[in-house]
């Protein structure tokens, strides 16, 4: 097998960095399936990720570089899966009414 056939696999990335509870850089992501001033939810390389608070706004989304940076009063972040990839393309309503 020649090395172009080799596949690659590129190990998941995932850290979170909150600040002051008012800025929150998050790596890994892949999509951003839905936001507004009280949620953004967040599908990353291990999983989907809610984050809830208030008057959020995504001050950067660069999805070629994985990041995503929010501010806001944010409250919680909280994991929907422990599967670590994604669902066969679903999105995250697709997952949460199989």
């Amino acid at each position: 097998m020649a090395m172009d056939e080799k596949k690659v696999t590129k190990p998941r990335v995932q850290n979170l960095i909150l600040e002051n509870r008012e800025k929150l850089s998050i790596s890994g992501v892949i999509d951003v399936e839905s936001f507004n001033d009280e949620c953004v939810i967040v599908e990353t390389e291990l999983g989907g990720l809610i984050i809830r608070g208030e008057d959020l706004h995504i001050s950067k989304l660069n999805l070629d570089s994985s990041e995503l940076n929010i501010e806001g009063d944010i409250i919680s972040c909280e994991y929907t899966d422990n599967e670590g990839s994604r669902s066969g393309g679903l999105g995250f309503f697709g997952r949460l009414f199989k």
